[in-house]
């Protein structure tokens, strides 16, 4: 039988141990704020440096100084297209493309004007997103003093955003209309100028930098087949149809060549270290301000 007696004078003692505990608590959790958590930004900073510098750009009027890589275009299945690019930081700076037209085998070779650059959007905008992610980071120098495991949440929060934004940029390739694709500046870019039933697009894809060059044949005004305009889409397939310009086309061939860009790959896996390391603290952070609440 419990005595009442002995188990009221150990309620000061419990109480007194639970107080210690607390304290304990409390000191583990400050030593989190005030030290663990910058020693993860630092982390994370070095980790995005090292992803910003994939993507560095060159200053003004120095452009020149920007390594130029040169890259094959290939497939597996197919030889109707070859290639080669050079890409130059974020811009195409030249595209060399020989196609084989189905008909009669027929080489026909294109390349960009020597006055032209492609600017390829996705890097542009990975680049920022890094580069905003970073500038969070180094708005709470070691010198900060984190008074809230919600403030860090809220600061993880935010560069996770932006990394997440990075990542998909370059994982999600726009979809475009034929129309837009028929329309697009890059269509002004080659010399000898594009025939008419050729239309071509690049587009990242991961680590990949993809070129499709897409064959169209116009559909007579007399046919009786029935029309019906594509949508958006990254890849068009063969039957997709579109109008431009009062003519109906129909797209009758679909040739899609690609090549490992590594640095692209570089910048995928320093992403995902870093919502990795993003996520840990967050966890960490929850289960040590519930273990003080």
């Amino acid at each position: 039988m419990i005595n009442p007696q002995r188990s009221l004078s150990e309620l000061p003692k419990m109480s007194a141990a639970s107080q210690v505990e607390r304290a304990v608590l409390d000191d583990e959790f400050n030593w989190l704020l005030k030290e663990e958590v910058h020693a993860v930004l630092k982390q994370l900073q070095d980790v995005l440096k090292e992803a910003s510098r994939r993507f560095s750009m060159p200053t003004p009027g120095l452009e020149s100084q920007l390594k130029q890589e040169n890259f094959i275009l290939g497939s597996s299945t197919m030889d109707q297209v070859k290639g080669v690019l050079t890409l130059q930081g974020e811009a195409l700076t030249q595209a060399d493309i020989n196609l084989k037209v189905a008909k009669n085998s027929h080489v026909l070779h294109f390349q960009f004007r020597e006055d032209k650059h492609w600017k390829l959007q996705q890097i542009q905008d990975a680049r920022n997103h890094v580069n905003q992610a970073l500038q969070l980071l180094n708005s709470r120098d070691e010198s900060y003093c984190f008074k809230t495991g919600a403030e860090v949440n809220k600061l993880m929060d935010a560069v996770m955003l932006q990394l997440t934004r990075a990542r998909n940029r370059l994982t999600t390739p726009a979809s475009l209309t034929l129309p837009e694709l028929a329309t697009s500046g890059l269509m002004k870019m080659f010399t000898p100028p594009m025939p008419g039933d050729v239309m071509v697009n690049f587009y990242i894809n991961l680590s990949k930098l993809c070129l499709t060059v897409y064959q169209l044949h116009v559909l007579p005004p007399n046919t009786t087949k029935y029309f019906k305009p594509a949508g958006s889409s990254v890849l068009h397939s063969p039957g997709s149809m579109f109008e431009l310009n009062n003519n109906r086309f129909e797209v009758s061939h679909v040739h899609k060549v690609e090549c490992v860009v590594p640095w692209l790959n570089d910048t995928l896996v320093f992403f995902t270290i870093s919502l990795q390391l993003c996520q840990q603290l967050k966890d960490k952070i929850e289960l040590t301000d519930w273990m003080c609440g």
